[in-house]
C-alpha cells in the first residue's frame, strides 16, 4: 500500500485529504507544521508528500528544501494564496508539481499517480545503478592492483589516450570503464567496439558510420560509433584484430579529430578520448606487418598491463567472495560462504580463463554446493573438464 504524507496546518484540510486517499487504498499521515514533518519524514518512508506553503513558523518552502535533503520522495506542493511566482519557485526548488486550492480531486489524484512513478523510477534506478556500480568494482588488494589502481587515478581525469594490454578475461573492459567513471568525461557516452568480433568489411562502417547509398544494404544514414561516442569515450577493445585498411583510418581520425563516413565526402569533427585494449603481443604484431607502428604510438600514450590471475593469487578469496555475494543476491539466495580451506584450494587452481573463469566457477558452486563451500566442494566442482580428461 502506497504511504503519503499531507502537511497542512489546517485540520479540516488534513482530514478531507486523508479521506480522500485513504478511500482511495493510500496510507496517510498527516502532520500540521513543518518541524513535525520532518520529523516524520525522517523516520518513515513515504510515496508522495503534499505539502501546504502557507504555514505558520515554518513555511512550505522551506520544508520543501529541508525534505530534499533527507529524501528523493516527490513533494506536491498545494496552497490556496499562491501566484504564479510561487509556483515557478517551488518548481525550482525541486518540488514536483504545485496545485492550487479549492483542489480539483481528479487532478489531485493523477499528480500523485505520476509522482508515485517517479518515485518507482528513481528507486529502479539506483537499484541498477547499485548493480552496476558493482559489476565494474575493482576487487584486489595485491602490489600489482593497488600499482593499477593508482594508475587509474592519476590518468583518469585527463584526456591521454590508453592503451591495456593482457590476457583474455584479466578486466581489461573493468579497467576502460574505471577510467571513463573517473574522468571528467563520465557524463558523456562510453561506447564499446569488439574489433574482433565485427567483420573486417564491416569495421569501417561500423566506426566511421555511412551514407546511404553507399552500399548494397546501406538503406539509411547512419552514424558510427566515434560520432556516438563524442564527448565522451570510445574504448576499442581488442584492437589487435582491425584490418590494417581500418587502422589507417582510425589513425587518421585520432591526427585529425575529424571523421569521413563510408559514402560521404564532408568531414566531421568529434571529440572522442580512445582507449584500447589488446590480448596480444603488439611489439610482435608490428614486427610481422599486422599493426601500424605509428597507430600503436598514437593509442599508447598511458600502457596499463593487466597480470593473469595465477599472479595475483592474493586477490582470488577477495574476487571470490565479491562474486559469491553478488551471484547469490542476482539468484536471489541466502548468502552463502566459502570456506578457509576452500580459498586455499581456488588459489591451487590454474586460473587460465583469468577472472571470467573465477567468476564462471563461483556460479557453478553457487548452484551446486549447500550454504558452505568447502574444499571438498573446490575439488569436485571447480574444473570437472580436467577431472574427466584424468580419469
Amino acid at each position: 500500500m502506497a504511504k503519503i504524507l499531507v502537511i497542512d496546518d489546517e485540520k479540516s484540510i488534513r482530514n478531507t485529504l486523508r479521506e480522500i486517499l485513504e478511500y482511495e487504498k493510500f496510507e496517510v499521515n498527516d502532520a500540521n507544521d513543518g518541524m513535525t514533518a520532518l520529523e516524520l519524514i525522517g523516520k518513515n518512508n513515504y510515496d508522495v508528500i503534499l505539502c501546504d506553503i502557507k504555514m505558520p513558523q515554518m513555511d512550505g518552502i522551506e520544508v520543501l528544501e529541508k525534505t530534499i535533503g533527507l529524501t528523493d520522495t516527490p513533494v506536491v506542493m498545494i496552497s490556496g494564496h499562491g501566484t504564479i511566482e510561487t509556483a515557478v519557485e517551488a518548481i525550482k526548488k525541486g518540488a514536483y508539481d504545485y496545485i492550487a486550492k479549492p483542489l480539483d480531486l481528479n487532478r489531485l489524484l493523477i499528480t500523485i499517480r505520476n509522482a508515485m512513478d517517479k518515485s518507482t523510477l528513481i528507486s529502479e534506478t539506483k537499484v541498477l545503478r547499485k548493480k552496476v556500480s558493482g559489476t565494474f568494482e575493482m576487487i584486489g588488494e595485491s602490489d600489482e592492483m593497488k600499482q593499477i589502481k593508482e594508475m587509474i587515478n592519476r590518468v583518469a581525469p585527463t584526456d591521454a589516450r590508453v592503451l591495456i594490454t593482457g590476457k583474455s578475461g584479466t578486466g581489461k573492459e573493468l579497467v576502460a570503464r574505471w577510467l571513463h567513471a573517473k574522468s571528467n568525461r563520465a557524463h558523456g557516452p562510453f561506447i564499446e567496439v569488439n574489433c574482433a568480433a565485427i567483420p573486417s568489411e564491416l569495421i569501417e562502417s561500423k566506426l566511421f558510420g555511412h551514407e546511404k547509398g553507399s552500399f548494397t544494404s546501406a538503406i539509411k544514414q547512419r552514424k558510427g560509433d566515434f560520432e556516438l561516442a563524442h564527448g565522451g569515450t570510445l574504448f576499442l577493445d581488442e584492437i589487435g584484430d582491425m584490418s590494417l585498411s581500418a587502422q589507417a583510418k582510425v589513425l587518421r581520425a585520432l591526427q585529425e579529430n575529424t571523421i569521413m563516413r563510408v559514402g560521404g565526402e564532408k568531414s566531421i569533427p568529434v571529440d572522442v578520448r580512445i582507449i584500447a585494449a589488446t590480448n596480444k603481443n603488439v611489439n610482435e604484431e608490428i614486427k610481422k606487418q599486422q599493426f601500424r607502428e605509428d597507430l600503436y604510438h598514437r593509442i599508447s600514450v598511458i600502457l596499463i598491463h593487466i597480470p593473469p590471475l595465477h599472479e595475483r593469487k592474493e586477490d582470488i578469496p577477495l574476487i571470490a567472495d565479491h562474486f559469491l555475494k553478488e551471484i547469490c543476491e542476482n539468484q536471489g539466495k541466502p548468502q552463502m560462504e566459502l570456506t578457509g580451506d576452500a580459498h586455499e584450494e581456488l588459489k591451487k587452481l590454474k586460473w587460465t580463463g583469468n577472472v571470467r573463469e573465477l567468476r564462471n566457477v563461483i556460479e557453478r558452486l553457487v548452484i551446486l554446493c549447500d550454504m558452505t563451500i568447502t574444499a571438498k566442494d573446490v575439488i569436485t566442482y571447480a574444473q570437472p573438464l580436467q577431472q574427466n580428461e584424468g580419469n
